[in-house]
């Protein structure tokens, strides 16, 4: 493998594990937001609560999108082949359509919306993540 190869696979690699990271903090910002709701309604949970609730509960079922998203990256990068460019322009354009807020789209995209809305955090961290796709 020449060293521009290597090079251009390590940058693949790195684009991967940033992106990894930005969505794993904008899904803890948008599962915090989950949370205050429940807990307004039922009361406190505790952190291994949370974690059954975020499986089980339909509430939060839309934030298993980006679960599995996390899911795939990790797979990629754990994986013996090499990630192709056209495998990051397909996971980059899937991030970007994903994470459109919509008032009238799926389901994923309304409550996205909706945390959009209420909870400038989300927002911040939406932008990190489009910093990046956008660098793409």
């Amino acid at each position: 493998m020449t060293s521009h190869k290597l090079l251009q696979r390590i940058h693949r690699h790195q684009y991967l594990r940033d992106l990894r990271n930005k969505l794993l903090y904008l899904h803890r910002i948008l599962l915090d937001t989950e949370r205050i709701a429940y807990e307004q309604v039922s009361g406190r949970v505790s952190s291994g609560e949370l974690l059954q609730l975020a499986i089980d509960r339909e509430q939060f079922a839309w934030l298993h999108r980006i679960s599995e998203l996390i899911v795939q990256i990790d797979e990629m990068l754990q994986a013996d082949e090499p990630v192709t460019p056209g495998i990051i322009k397909e996971l980059t354009a899937y991030t970007r359509t994903l994470l459109t807020p919509s008032e009238t789209g799926d389901e994923f995209a309304r409550r996205y919306y909706k945390a959009f809305q209420q909870e400038p955090a989300v927002v911040l961290a939406h932008a990190e993540v489009t910093q990046l796709l956008n660098s793409h």
